[in-house]
């Protein structure tokens, strides 16, 4: 069976002067490929007329689905709209019910209507309109020369509203897709070259129509593989089974075999036990804590954090002994353990992490180059501390040391 594809075009300058974080991509792309339809191009214009008419038909030629976001606003540099019209040689037209909805959600909050805010309810007459119950711009579903076009507005939320209300169960029925199935397993400790040397007879045997990737980040390495088939049962068995096959290969470096955030693994841990945690936090800054209440119901097992980034504070806060801190400096074991001690107190946690380092660009010595961080994880019962020495700018060590500390609480708990 040949692939359904798809291309993703985001429009917005602000895409482009990198003011805007382009996110609906990585979501619509995931959510496009669980349905069985490959991305094959991602592309991000500005909003010029003969950019966007360029590359809709550019996009057209290479994919059988090109779906866009973006340019949808109430203001003159939103020009999707009438651009879509000349593509599709259409006229705008006013849509009856989204009016009535772009009136009804400005009566209900007390605001005044601007001609501008009408004009959202103007649409191409050649398009099926897609209600969007998150804000005032639908979206439009179009159909050309055997190829589904589909625009909505550049707004996340509501481009995901809009794509699980109607485009995706759409698309699943426009297209028949072979199954697409992926299995993640994450892990930490060792180097992707290295891992890659321990898979390479497992690699080797690998079916034409199952795929192995690695996927580096932050001290995590991601191990994704990929089956293409004609049935989904038969095809998820068969990936099922060459999984647990590859995971055997690495039980000492495997952190999850789910795509989840490392602090989601650590919270599912303390749920199981029925522990609570709590951060001391120097040079990450609370990212570890702010990772760990990223996912919902972290109240259940997370009780707070302390950042103490200076040393009074360590002392006023912590307990930290000025003794320690003047014989063995605040990025030192014996001032991470004492963090913790003094963590673990005033938290009155079971579990604990403390972190203490020297992020960059400057601050290190030749003792203690930048990069340097020292970590504790544990409870009142046993501990471990653990030194890394990190090599790179100040945002990548930082997050680099947040995964480290939370992979080795996770590491303790287990044993």
């Amino acid at each position: 069976m040949s692939r359904t594809t798809a291309s993703i075009i985001t429009i917005g300058d602000e895409l482009l002067i990198g003011q805007t974080i382009d996110t609906n991509s990585a979501w619509m792309a995931q959510e496009l490929n669980a349905l069985g339809i490959w991305v094959h191009r991602r592309v991000a214009i500005g909003d010029v007329r003969e950019d966007i008419l360029d590359t809709l038909a550019k996009e057209a030629g290479y994919s059988d689905i090109v779906l866009i976001t973006g340019g949808l606003g109430p203001t003159a540099d939103d020009i999707t709209k009438p651009t879509l019209c000349e593509y599709f040689d259409t006229k705008l037209v006013q849509h009856e019910p989204t009016l009535q909805w772009v009136l009804h959600i400005f009566e209900s909050r007390g605001l005044p209507i601007l001609q501008r805010n009408v004009d959202q309810a103007m649409v191409p007459e050649a398009c099926t309109v897609i209600r969007n119950e998150k804000g005032t711009a639908p979206g439009m579903w179009f159909e050309k020369e055997g190829k589904v076009y589909v625009s909505m507005p550049g707004v996340p939320y509501e481009m995901k509203y809009i794509m699980q209300s109607y485009v995706l169960p759409q698309l699943a029925l426009h297209y028949k897709t072979p199954a697409v199935l992926h299995h993640t397993l994450i892990t930490s400790g060792m180097g992707e070259s290295f891992v890659a040397e321990r898979l390479t007879a497992f690699e080797a045997k690998l079916p034409p129509h199952i795929k192995l990737a690695y996927l580096p980040s932050f001290s995590l390495l991601k191990l994704r593989l990929t089956a293409f088939g004609e049935d989904k049962l038969t095809t998820a068995a068969e990936l099922s089974l060459y999984f647990h096959e590859m995971m055997a290969l690495l039980p000492d470096i495997t952190v999850t075999d789910r795509d989840i955030p490392i602090a989601e693994v650590l919270g599912q841990l303390l749920k199981e036990k029925g522990k609570t945690v709590g951060t001391a936090e120097s040079c990450t800054g609370g990212l570890i804590a702010s990772w760990i209440t990223d996912i919902p119901g972290s109240s259940a097992y997370f009780k707070g954090s302390v950042v103490t980034y200076s040393n009074d504070m360590k002392m006023k806060l912590l307990g930290v002994k000025p003794a320690t801190l003047q014989a063995h400096g605040a990025v030192s074991e014996e001032t991470v353990k004492e963090m913790l001690g003094g963590a673990l107190a005033l938290l009155e946690t079971d579990y604990a992490v403390a972190v203490s380092g020297i992020m960059g660009p400057d601050g290190g010595t030749e003792e203690k180059p930048v990069g340097t961080v020292w970590i504790a994880a544990g409870s009142r019962d046993k501990m471990v501390t653990v030194r890394f020495h990190l090599r790179y700018d100040r945002e990548r060590n930082t997050q680099m040391a947040a995964v480290y500390a939370i992979n080795e609480l996770r590491k303790l708990i287990l044993q």
